[in-house]
Parts: structure tokens; C-alpha cells; sequence
């Protein structure tokens, strides 16, 4: 049965909808306005602003709870924004059973990581810029989920954009950090270039850009305008969810302080991606070609993901290697259509969770190892951080699958999904699991056990309450969040994406044959690691050489940098310098050639200007005798 969502006026809680995106928004703007003034207390009003959001989301998801099953839609008018001839463009928030997941999420975890970050940046100078920053991101994700329309979406989807160019490139005085922030920028302005050229193209299509409009205009779209629209959106998305092509500045994003790694990873920025293609359901139902090409992109960057995380040494890119892969997963399941969508929901639900729980666990290690992010010189951790071990090794449980934790059910619903709408993508997501295990278990021996391998000064040491305490949570989280969601999620969501009701009502012990295969591929990808890095064997300090053209492609993030470079930025410099050539020789070659005649021609001229009256006079006689001369000749003529 599929279930009609009916958005009704936002009245009682929902009117303060707005609420959730002003106190992080105006919290953030005043510490930047106050500066030093607020040094000393401004991290505390930071953290707790994502805090009072949370509260209000969880009384706003109580009601939603509360409501019908058709009913759980509500329009938030805040004022008339754009009106131009037949376009009236208002400005508005909307609050259904898809956004208000978002905003729990974003408003849960982001609070997790500011209470941490309290403890990770407690020495560093410009805490209180750094907190303002992070309510920013906060703020401009909460207006991205929230917004009604694909304006308001993108003046979000932007404002994401500059907040993680801000606290990638944070500690700017290091060059790598600017450069990231900068690559990050200009990366995703290729896919905000799609988003805004899509966002046009609806305007002409439907002559409005709010979602009820475009949902009730999207089934009298051709094929041509559906695909070629549907392919837009997804180019947006690849670039803020770092999808293949566009994923190249996730890897180097991780110069930025950690708990801005597991922000972007976990509750904003890469989720977004998402989301928008989740939410613009009713365009890709219109045509199978972009939704098979979203679910192809999400296949191949899920496997490239999963490579580059098998080569990295450094535990942050590792993660960031397999938050590119985990997406993927996400965005295959978004292609297959309302019935994956709520499936790739549920997993990017439950991977902020353990996602969000192993970067701030990678940030305690590098906080007891003097900031060193190499596996290398890590070893034998598990004996000097317990905590961090515990909280992390049940992050590294739930993104490999394990039974009953919350990538069990998550991703496992979209590797059976994958696999009944296509064999090959279904494989393919099977082998990803496969590899996805072999790189976590390697990443955790390396970390976590085997001999010390430390460098000479440093002693490694259990981070405080303020950062343990938040891995705790998020650990909780790892384990419950799969099992609280299983089977409920897809009926909650099935008037937002277009599903049917009861095609994701399944339990908690629902078990498959591909879900057994997938425990057995996940179980060999473990005893591979074991066998390859496993207590028997020394791990050199120094990372060996390689002639495995799989390890060297892993290394260098396979050669995306080197393919953009080639076919972009060579040729792009090329293109540029021919222009300036062109436009120094021709165009002011020209101009100036011009002038030179002219030029030429006054200074020949300022010659019979003497300033002599005999030559005046001289001149006027000649003139006159030319004069007199002609027209004798005329005459006689």
C-alpha cells in the first residue's frame, strides 16, 4: 500500500521548527561578533545550543509519533522571498518523517562531538573561533534537511560548503590544511554547479522550486527532462557526499581537527548527498537511467572506498576511506528506488552513530600519541586506553556487520536489496563487505594490538571524561540503534520516499541467505587480515615499498588527483594562458596598434603647430594659391 504524505500548516511545536536552526545559527554569530570577550565561556554556549535543538527535535519527533501515518507533514511559512513575474519562491521549513530523522541525528551527534571537542581543543588558542564554526555547520545542516523548497535547500547546501572549508582549513597556518580547505571548496563548486543549473531547469519545468510542487509536476516529465534533471541533482550530490568523480578532497579534508572529521563524516556534510537524491524521489522514479546511474556510482565508489582503505597507514584516512565507501552503499540503495531508499536512510543513520564514535576514537589516540595519526607507531593501545579501545572496537564491530550490532541490519538490508535488483551490483556490495572487514581488522591490530611500536617521548595515556564519556554514548549507540530501527524505519518512512509500507517490515532476527553469505564473506575478510597482520607477524615502523599496483593505486587515493591534474588542471592552465595570450596579442595588440597610428598621424600634425605667426600666415597664402589653382583648372576645364 502506498501511503500519500498530506503536509498540513505548522502549528503548536512545529511553528518553532525554526528554532532548530536560529539558536546554533545566532549562538555561532555571536561568539564571532564578541570575539576575545568570549573566550573563556563561548565553547560552553556552543555545546549547549546543538543540545536545546536536540531537545526540541525529540519533542517534535514525540508528536510526529503521535500523529497518523498520513499525516506527519507540516509547513513551517516563514515569508515571501522571491517574487518575479509568474514565480513566487517563499521561504519555508517543513518537518516530516525524513527531516526530523536528519535533525536527530545532526543535533545528537553534533552535540556528542562538541562536548568532546570541549576536551580536544582545551589548548588551542582560537577554541572559541573553532566552536562558532562548528554551530555553523550545525545550523546550515539543520536548514538543509529542514527547508521546503530546493532554494532554501541549496542556501543550506552552501552554507555547509563554507563551514567545512572553514574548519578543514582551521589551523591554516599549516599549508596542508589550507590547501585541503581550498581543494574541498573548489571540488565541490563542480557538483554545486550541477545543483544550481538543476535547481533552474526546475524552475522552468515547473515554475517553482517546493517539493510538493515538484513531486506533484515530476510525473508529467518526459524521459529527456527527468534523466537530464535526475543526472544534475546527482552531480550535486557526488560532489557533497564525495562520490566518484568528485571525491578527491575527502581523503585530504582529515587535515582539519578531528572533531570536524567526525562531523562531516557523520551527521553533516557527506550525508547530505544523500539525502537530497532520497528526497527528490519522485524525479528519479520518472526515469530508470539516472537511478541506475546513481546506484552505479554508488557501487564504484563503494569498492574504491574500500581500496583506498586497504593502503592508507593513517587511521583518520582509513576511516575517511571507508566513509566513502559506506555513502557508496548508501547511494546504490538510494538508486534502486523507494524500496532502498529507507534502506539507505537507516544505514546513514546508523553510521553516524559508529562512524562519529571511531573518528573521535582515532582523535583520543592522537591525543595520547602526541598527534601522531601513522598506524605504524601505534601497537599494543588496547593496554593504555582502555576506554578508547572498548568504544572503538564496537564502531569496528558494527561497520563490518557483526550480528545484532547496527551495520548488521543496515547495510545487510542493502547488500539483499542490491541483490535482488541486480546480481552484479549485489556481488559487488557483497565483496565490499568483504573488503570492508579485512581493512577494519587491520586498521584495529595495527592500533590496538601486536608489539609497541611508539616513538621515542611518547606515552600514551587514556583521554579525559569530556572525551571518553561521549565515546560511551556513541558506542551505545552503535550497538541498540540497528535493532531499535529494524523493520519500523521502513514504515516510518514510506510516505516521504514513495515506498510501499510493507516492504521493510522486517524483525529483529530476520535472517536471509545472502545475509549468511554476507557473515561468511565478512568472516574471511577478517581471517585474512588476521593471517596478514596478525600477532605472529612484525609491522615494520616504516611503511615498506611496494611494486602491487593495487597498493600503489590505494596509496595515491587511486590516481584521482593525478586524473584531475591531467585532464583539468594541465589543460585548464593551458586553456588560461591562451587566453591571456590572445588577449595581450590580439586584443591589446590591436588596441594598441591603433593608438600607435593615431598617435603617429597627431605627432606628424603637431609639426605645423609652430606657434609662428609667418608660418600661419605662410600656410593661409599656400592654401589660397592651391585654392585659386583649382578652380582656374575647373574653369578651363
Amino acid at each position: 500500500m502506498h501511503l500519500l504524505e498530506v503536509a498540513a500548516p505548522a502549528t503548536g511545536i512545529f511553528s518553532l521548527s525554526w528554532l532548530l536552526i536560529v539558536i546554533p545559527g545566532l549562538v555561532a554569530a555571536l561568539l564571532l561578533v564578541l570575539g576575545r570577550a568570549a573566550n573563556a565561556w563561548g565553547h560552553f554556549l556552543a555545546t549547549l545550543a546543538p543540545i536545546a535543538s536536540f531537545v526540541l527535535a525529540v519533542a517534535m519527533f514525540a508528536q510526529l509519533l503521535s500523529a497518523d501515518a498520513g499525516s506527519r507533514s507540516y509547513d513551517l511559512h516563514l515569508f515571501d522571498w522571491i517574487s518575479s513575474g509568474k514565480w513566487h519562491i517563499a521561504a519555508g521549513l517543513q518537518v516530516d518523517q525524513l527531516s526530523i530523522l536528519f535533525c536527530l541525528l545532526i543535533t545528537c551527534v553534533g552535540s556528542l562531538i562538541h562536548i568532546y571537542s570541549i576536551g580536544y581543543m582545551a589548548h588551542d588558542p582560537n577554541r572559541r573561533r573553532f566552536f562558532a564554526y562548528l554551530n555553523l555547520f550545525v545550523a546550515a545542516m539543520l536548514l538543509l534537511v529542514l527547508a521546503d523548497n530546493y532554494f532554501a535547500l541549496f542556501v543550506g547546501w552552501e552554507g555547509v560548503g563554507l563551514a567545512s572549508y572553514l574548519l578543514i582549513g582551521f589551523w591554516q597556518e599549516r599549508p596542508t590544511a589550507a590547501t585541503a580547505a581550498k581543494k574541498a571548496f573548489v571540488v565541490n563548486r563542480v557538483g554545486d554547479l550541477g545543483m544550481s543549473i538543476g535547481i533552474a531547469f526546475m524552475l522552468y519545468l515547473f515554475g517553482s522550486v517546493q517539493f510538493t510542487d515538484v513531486n506533484a509536476g515530476a510525473e508529467h516529465l518526459t524521459f529527456a527532462q527527468a534523466t537530464i534533471l535526475g543526472l544534475l541533482l546527482l552531480l550535486g550530490a557526488c560532489g557533497k557526499s564525495a562520490q566518484v568523480p568528485l571525491q578527491s578532497w575527502l581523503l585530504d579534508a582529515m587535515e582539519g581537527p578531528t572533531p570536524v572529521s567526525a562531523l562531516i563524516h557523520a551527521a553533516t556534510m557527506v550525508t547530505a548527498g544523500v539525502y537530497l537524491i532520497v528526497r527528490s524521489h519522485a524525479i528519479f522514479a520518472q526515469t530508470e537511467t539516472a537511478a541506475l546511474v546513481v546506484a552505479i556510482v554508488g557501487t564504484v565508489t563503494l569498492l574504491a572506498g574500500a581500496w583506498i582503505g586497504c593502503a592508507k597507514d593513517d587511521i583518520k584516512k582509513v576511516l575517511a576511506g571507508s566513509t566513502m565507501s559506506q555513502i557508496g552503499y548508501m547511494m546504490l540503495a538510494a538508486g534502486i528506488g523507494p524500496a532502498g531508499a529507507a534502506f539507505a536512510i537507516f544505514h546513514l543513520v546508523t553510521h553516524g552513530f559508529f562512524k562519529a564514535n571511531m573518528f573521535l576514537g582515532a582523535g583520543s589516540v592522537m591525543h595520547g600519541m602526541n598527534d601522531d595519526v601513522n598506524m605504524r607507531h601505534y601497537g599494543a593501545l588496547r593496554r593504555f586506553m582502555p576506554i578508547t579501545f572498548v568504544t572503538f572496537g564496537i564502531g569496528y564491530l558494527a561497520i563490518i556487520g557483526f550480528p545484532f550490532l547496527s551495520g548488521y541490519y543496515s547495510k545487510d538490508h542493502i547488500i539483499e536489496a542490491a541483490w535482488e535488483h541486480n546480481k552484479i551490483m549485489g556481488a559487488l556490495a557483497l565483496i565490499g563487505a568483504g573488503v570492508t572487514a579485512f581493512y577494519m581488522t587491520r586498521l584495529m591490530i595495527m592500533t590496538y594490538f601486536g608489539a609497541k611500536r611508539h616513538a621515542d617521548g611518547v606515552h600514551p595515556h587514556e583521554s579525559p571524561l569530556v572525551m571518553t564519556v561521549p565515546l560511551i554514548l556513541l558506542a551505545i549507540g552503535s550497538v541498540i540503534i540497528g535493532a531499535l530501527l529494524n523493520g519500523w524505519i521502513g514504515q516510518w518512512l514510506a510516505p516521504a520516499v514513495g515506498a510501499e509500507e510493507e516492504a521493510h517490515a522486517t524483525g529483529l532476527l530476520h535472517f536471509s541467505a545472502i545475509g549468511g553469505i554476507t557473515l561468511l564473506v565478512v568472516a574471511i575478510g577478517v581471517a585474512v587480515a588476521i593471517l596478514l597482520f596478525g600477532r605472529r607477524r612484525e609491522i615494520p615502523v616504516e611503511q615498506p615499498v611496494s611494486r602491487s599496483p593495487f597498493t600503489l593505486a590505494g596509496r595515491n587515493d587511486l590516481y584521482g588527483d593525478a586524473f584531475n591534474e591531467a585532464v583539468f588542471m594541465r589543460p585548464g592552465i593551458g586553456l588560461v594562458a591562451g587566453v591571456a595570450k590572445t588577449d595581450s596579442g590580439g586584443v591589446d595588440g590591436t588596441v594598441m596598434g591603433i593608438s600607435g597610428i593615431i598617435a603617429g598621424i597627431g605627432a606628424r600634425l603637431r609639426r605645423w603647430q609652430s606657434g609662428f605667426v609667418r608660418s600661419y600666415a605662410l600656410t593661409m597664402i599656400a592654401g589660397a594659391f592651391v585654392i585659386g589653382f583649382v578652380l582656374v583648372l575647373g574653369r578651363l576645364g
